[in-house]
C-alpha cells in the first residue's frame, strides 16, 4: 500500500514496524460539544484506510483518543450547570453514537486524558530528569530549542518561532519559560478539574497527553502511522515528535497523515459565520451513505468544499447504488437463490484505487461501474440467477469495504408469497387487487 507521508511529503511504500500488523492513533476530538461534519472527515477517512488494511489481510490495531481535561470542557461545563465528568460523558456517547451512525468501526482503544494522569506525570518527570523539560512556580515547560529536529514535519524552523514570538506582547505565561518557544507540559490551576503531580495540583498540557497515551499502549513507544486533522500538523504534532526524540530518540511514526479540511460555500466553517453544521443533524438529514459518499468524493489531501450542487450530484450516484442493489436483492430472495460468490478481480480494482494513497473517488467510480454491471444484468430477458447474484455480491462486497450501509429489507416467506401475489395479479389484470397489496409491499419496505 502506498501513502503520502507528510514527514517526508511523498507517496511511499508503507513498511510497518511488525510484518502483516499496522499500529494506528490518530488524535481524537476534545469533548465539550457535539461532534461537526469537520470532526467525522477523519472519522471516515481512517476508518477507509483501516478497512482496506484489513481486506488486505493485515491485523489493525487503532487508536483514537479522548481528551476529556480542558479549558474549553471547564467553560462548557459552567454553561450547562453540570460536572465537567457528566459533561464529558454526555459527548463521549453523542461522538460514539455519530460513530456508529457512520457505520464506522469502533477503534482498538479509546483511551483517555483522565485515565491517563500517572504516565503523564511519569513522562513528565523523565523529561525533567533528561533536562528537556523545566518547572517554574508549579508549571513545567519543554525546551523546544534542545531538539535539533524541531520543525521536521511542519517545515517551521525554531528561530523563526523566536523571532515572531519577539514581536509580540508577552504574557505572563512567555515571562516565565526560558525560550517563547518552548510550551506546557503540566499547568498549575486552580480551577476545574485537577489532579495531584510533584510540582503542583493541576492538569497536563495538550500536547503531552497523545504522545504519552501511545507510550502506554505501544512497544517502545512508536507506531506505523499517525492521522488526524491538518490543523493539527503543527503545533500539536510537531510537540508529540519532539518529546518522543526527548524521551525516546526517535519520532512517534515515521508516517504521518493529515486530511484536510471542510469548506461550506468556500468558507470554513466558523461559529462566527454561523454555519458550523454538526454530524449528527447532516446523519439525519443526508443519511449514512450520502454523507460517506460526500465525505470520500474528494481525496483527503483535498479541501472539500460543500454546496448544494455537490450534495444533489452525490444524492444522485447514491441513488444508483441505492436502486441497483433493492432491485437485485428483492430478485435474488423472491427466486431465492442463495449464492455467495462475487468476482474477486473486481473487488480487488477497486482495493487497487484504495491502495494509492486512498483514492476513494476513483474506488466511488469503480462502485458506480459495478452498478452498470447489476443492472445490466437484471435487465436481460431470460435472466440468469448465478450471473445476478455474482454482480450484487461483487457490488455489495465493494460497498461493505469502504464501509457503506447498503444492507436491504431481509424478507420473510410471508413478505415472498405477498410480493408473488402482487405480480400474479398484475399478470391476471387485476389491478385493483394488486394496487391493495403493493400498498401492503410498500408498507412493508419490500418495494
Amino acid at each position: 500500500m502506498k501513502v503520502f507521508n507528510q514527514l517526508t511529503n511523498k507517496k511511499e511504500d508503507l513498511q510497518t514496524i511488525k510484518p502483516n500488523e499496522v499500529s494506528i492513533y490518530v488524535c481524537g476530538p476534545t469533548v465539550y460539544n457535539h461532534a461537526h461534519i469537520g470532526n467525522t472527515r477523519p472519522m471516515i477517512v481512517f476508518d477507509v484506510l483501516r478497512r482496506t488494511l484489513e481486506y488486505l489481510g493485515n491485523k489493525v490495531t487503532f487508536v483514537s483518543n479522548y481528551t476529556d481535561v480542558d479549558d474549553k470542557i471547564i467553560k462548557a461545563a459552567k454553561e450547562e450547570g453540570i460536572s465537567e465528568k457528566e459533561l464529558t460523558e454526555k459527548y463521549i456517547k453523542a461522538y460514539e453514537d455519530v460513530r456508529h451512525g457512520l457505520n464506522i468501526k469502533d477503534p482498538t482503544y479509546t483511551p483517555r486524558v483522565t485515565e491517563t494522569i500517572q504516565p503523564i506525570i511519569n513522562f513528565i518527570a523523565a523529561l525533567i530528569d533528561k533536562g528537556y523539560a523545566y518547572e517554574v512556580d508549579g508549571d513545567v515547560y519543554f525546551r523546544v530549542t534542545k531538539i535539533d529536529e524541531y520543525g521536521q514535519l511542519s517545515g517551521i524552523k525554531t528561530e523563526d518561532l523566536i523571532n515572531g514570538a519577539s514581536q509580540r506582547t508577552q504574557s505572563d505565561d512567555d515571562r516565565k519559560k526560558e525560550s517563547p518557544v518552548d510550551f506546557a507540559l503540566w499547568k498549575k490551576t486552580d480551577e476545574g478539574i485537577q489532579f495531584d503531580s510533584p510540582w503542583s495540583r493541576g492538569r497536563p498540557g495538550w500536547h503531552t497527553e497523545c504522545v504519552v497515551m501511545i507510550n502506554d499502549l505501544f512497544d517502545n513507544g512508536k507506531i506505523d502511522i499517525h492521522g488526524g486533522g491538518q490543523d493539527l500538523k503543527f503545533p500539536h504534532h510537531e510537540n508529540e515528535i519532539a518529546q518522543s526524540m526527548a524521551y525516546r530518540g526517535h519520532p512517534i511514526s515515521d508516517v504521518w497523515m493529515h486530511n484536510q479540511m471542510i469548506n461550506i460555500d468556500g468558507e470554513k466553517m466558523s461559529k462566527s459565520l454561523g454555519n458550523v453544521l454538526l454530524a449528527k443533524d447532516l446523519i439525519v438529514t443526508l443519511g449514512i451513505n450520502v454523507y460517506k459518499w460526500l465525505m470520500l468524493s474528494t481525496h483527503y489531501r483535498n479541501p472539500l468544499n460543500l454546496t448544494d450542487d455537490v450534495v444533489n450530484s452525490v444524492k444522485k450516484e447514491v441513488a444508483k447504488v441505492t436502486n441497483a442493489t433493492k432491485n437485485a436483492s428483492l430478485y435474488l430472495q423472491v427466486n431465492r437463490v442463495d449464492d455467495s460468490t462475487f468476482d474477486e478481480a473486481v473487488v480487488d480494482e477497486m482495493v487497487d484505487a484504495l491502495q494509492d494513497d486512498l483514492n476513494t473517488s476513483l474506488a466511488l467510480t469503480r462502485i458506480l461501474d459495478q452498478v452498470k454491471v447489476v443492472n445490466q444484468v437484471m435487465r436481460v430477458r431470460d435472466k440468469d440467477n448465478a450471473a445476478i447474484a455474482k454482480a450484487y455480491n461483487t457490488l455489495m462486497k465493494m460497498c461493505d469495504i469502504i464501509g457503506f450501509d447498503f444492507s436491504t429489507v431481509q424478507l420473510s416467506d410471508e413478505d415472498i408469497d405477498l410480493y408473488n401475489k402482487w405480480q400474479a395479479l398484475k399478470k391476471e389484470k387485476n389491478f385493483a387487487e394488486a394496487d391493495v397489496i403493493r400498498a401492503q409491499l410498500i408498507e412493508r419496505g419490500i418495494i
